[in-house]
């Protein structure tokens, strides 16, 4: 069992990674080697299986054929461009978020060997004037280019399967908190920042009021669910091959509530509250009554409360921020 994880420098590709090496085993079989390819280069891991590492930028035909090769089994495709950065920059979205997957499909149908294609997609492909709730059977009606982007990989994700050209799957990832490092150009990127850095003793903005509701999900649940999607069986999947990934709605109060509740009041106290411009329009577009009954019948699952979020964020990361 070969896995490739492209994206294998970010955060969640990391987890996935050492998770996978903890483990040892894929769809049922050993894992006897881990490719980790993305446009940095990849930190190294330990694993009791060769792990090699490359560069790769899924948006370059050419090095998406280096990084993917006729042994590759499984494939995540984890890269993108995030939303406020698809935002701002339509080409770099466009070049990474559709071309890149394109380019990684394209690819498997010239080696012709249908590995399995778990693909990461969002929550954004849902907003406008579509009704509410959402479900998995909603039409995906994309505020944002970012959005509109990773619908449109969605479709090629279930064509490409349809003709059998790869056994592909695809999640839309609720936001994903609590997230370790240093913020980055995605619009939700302030749902890690107010509880990463008031944890770490650092004062942090919300642009957001405190009813304003997310879907949300640990990074730990998310990197479990990766890999129960991976095993699942195309049969089981069916003619739709992607769903959003089970997660819970909460008001930033009540997640703030939680915070407290686990590491006491000092932290809430950080936490400043100013609008941002530059990131409300976005907003804006995010709806978030959206149910998730297909993931958890397939036994993905969400966090049984915010609380553990914060918890697992302190013994996972904490010490490394």
């Amino acid at each position: 069992m070969k896995v490739l994880i492209l994206g294998g420098g970010g955060f969640i590709g990391r987890k996935l990674a050492l998770q996978l090496a903890e483990t040892g085993q894929l769809r049922g079989k050993n894992i006897d080697r881990l490719v980790l390819a993305d446009i940095i280069d990849p930190v190294p891991i330990n694993a009791p299986f060769p792990v090699s590492y490359q560069t790769c930028d899924i948006a370059d035909p050419a090095s998406v054929a280096t990084a993917i090769d006729a042994d590759v089994d499984v494939i995540y495709l984890l890269a993108a461009v995030v939303s406020a950065h698809a935002e701002q920059e339509l080409e770099a979205g466009i070049r990474t978020n559709l071309m890149g997957v394109l380019n990684v499909l394209e690819r498997c149908r010239a080696l012709g060997t249908c590995p399995v294609v778990v693909f990461t997609s969002s929550i954004a492909v849902f907003g406008g004037d579509t009704p509410q709730p959402y479900t998995d059977f909603s039409l995906p009606n994309p505020q944002t280019s970012y959005g509109a982007q990773k619908a449109m990989g969605e479709y090629l994700i279930t064509d490409y399967s349809r003709r059998g050209l790869i056994d592909g799957r695809g999640f839309r990832l609720p936001t994903i908190t609590v997230r370790p490092g240093k913020p980055n150009r995605a619009a939700s990127s302030f749902m890690s920042s107010i509880f990463r850095e008031p944890l770490n003793g650092k004062p942090a903005n919300c642009p957001v009021d405190p009813d304003f509701k997310q879907l949300y999900l640990s990074p730990r649940k998310c990197v479990e669910n990766l890999i129960k999607g991976a095993e699942l069986q195309a049969e089981t999947l069916g003619q739709n091959r992607c769903l959003t990934m089970p997660g819970q709605v909460w008001t930033i109060a009540e997640m703030i509530d939680a915070m407290t509740a686990v590491a006491g009041p000092e932290p809430a106290a950080r936490i400043t509250w100013n609008k941002e411009p530059e990131i409300d329009t976005i907003l804006k577009g995010w709806h978030m009554d959206i149910r998730t009954d297909r993931g958890l019948a397939l036994g993905l699952e969400a966090d049984s409360s915010f609380q553990d979020n914060i918890r697992y964020y302190l013994q996972d990361d904490a010490a490394k921020n």
